[in-house]
């Protein structure tokens, strides 16, 4: 893969265009937006050149528990993915692959690492329902829930978005983008973006420099 290096409001327009919808077996996952790549990487994170402001956003967590994300993360290395426990495909597929390369990191270090899984299904992934899914794959993934408008408009604020789940071919889906958003320890802000394609051997080689907050 190649890393691609653009403005963040470039990839606000590119994601609003980008949707997976998860289990549909429609290729909703393939971009329609063209942006430049810098020919020659085989990295897998897009180092953002503006870097996003981590979401001022309070939802409930698996124990029922109000949960301040940038009070909870602040000067923590954090990865957030917005998706829903019932995608069949993508969304079990990057939760596994980031907990997958967590544990080959020092013990202090996954202390440290937190890992943020939002619903974009909250009437299905009620707090009891996420915690279960979550237990797993990581017990230790912080899962949120809340009401759509409000995750809708935090993951906008990152440049992913999100339909209200709707039938589709006889089946409710979550269409959402699928990035992974890395944010920094030293600053807090989201500098590194990892699409559906970046697999466990990319989280286990970039995990390292994450949770010191250098570039992969």
């Amino acid at each position: 893969m190649r890393k691609k290096t653009f403005a963040a409001a470039a990839l606000l327009a590119a994601a609003t265009l980008t949707l997976s919808a998860c289990g549909t077996g429609d290729d909703g996952g393939s971009p329609v937006a063209v942006v430049s790549e810098e020919g020659g990487s085989d990295k897998a994170g897009t180092v953002l050149d503006q870097p996003f402001e981590k979401p001022d956003l309070v939802l409930t967590d698996t124990d029922g528990e109000k949960y301040d994300l940038r009070k909870e993360t602040a000067g923590k290395p954090t990865l957030i993915y917005f998706g829903y426990t019932n995608c069949p495909d993508v969304c079990p597929l990057t939760m596994n692959n980031i907990a997958v390369a967590k544990t080959k990191l020092p013990k202090a270090q996954q202390d440290e690492l937190r890992i943020v899984f939002v619903t974009t299904d909250p009437d299905r992934d009620t707090p009891a329902a996420l915690g279960k899914w979550l237990k797993g794959i990581d017990p230790r993934v912080v899962g949120l829930s809340g009401d759509f408008p409000t995750v809708q408009a935090a993951a906008r604020t990152l440049g992913i978005s999100i339909e209200a789940p709707h039938k589709e071919k006889g089946k409710i889906v979550s269409a959402h983008g699928t990035q992974v958003v890395a944010f920094s320890p030293k600053t807090d802000a989201g500098y590194v973006l990892y699409g559906e394609d970046a697999t466990v051997d990319d989280y286990i080689k970039d995990l390292p420099k994450l949770v010191k907050g250098e570039r992969p």
